[in-house]
């Protein structure tokens, strides 16, 4: 896959916006919520162009059974991709625009600490603006290399993801 960090780009908003309300119609029935997460959906922030979507649905086990209804929308269901309990799906092969993080409305921890990163970052655009420069630095030593990517990021979005839960959870009392 090709890696390319970008300058924020308001139209993202919109294409969440379309791309949601497609997923809206497979998922009829069973979907909960559906939310723009990532990097795309954090004002100012340089992120590869991908527009990450989590629906959140009342069993994740009956996801599987709308995969060629996402196939006929152009996504690769992939399954879990890793993460136990998640229907991970994409769209555009090598240059992806979409991926779609499907989790079940029980698998709290990972619905909470992808909107836990995404709130922190648009509450604290000092932390924002790091990780932009860090992806757009790595992204330039690995244009081609997706995993090296991921991987050479890895401890600073652990750390981040530690504080913005604890920020998160200290949000949600307050």
């Amino acid at each position: 896959m090709h890696v390319r960090v970008v300058s924020h780009d308001p139209l993202w908003a919109a294409l969440y916006e379309d791309e949601a309300r497609r997923i809206r119609g497979v998922l009829l029935g069973i979907l909960v919520d559906i939310h723009h997460i990532g990097s795309t959906s954090v004002k100012g922030l340089l992120a590869k162009p991908i527009i990450d979507i989590m629906p959140v649905v009342t069993r994740i086990d009956l996801v599987d059974a709308r995969n060629p209804r996402f196939e006929d929308l152009g996504y690769e269901c992939v399954g879990e991709n890793g993460i136990p309990g998640r229907r991970y799906l994409r769209k555009g092969g090598d240059d992806r625009t979409h991926q779609v993080h499907v989790f079940g409305q029980g698998d709290r921890h990972n619905v909470e600490r992808h909107l836990a990163v995404r709130d922190y970052l648009r509450r604290h655009p000092d932390v924002a603006a790091d990780y932009g420069r860090l992806k757009s630095e790595i992204a330039i030593r690995f244009p081609e290399d997706i995993e090296g990517y991921a991987k050479a990021k890895d401890a600073f979005v652990k750390a981040m993801e530690r504080e913005a839960l604890r920020w998160y959870r200290g949000a949600e009392r307050g």
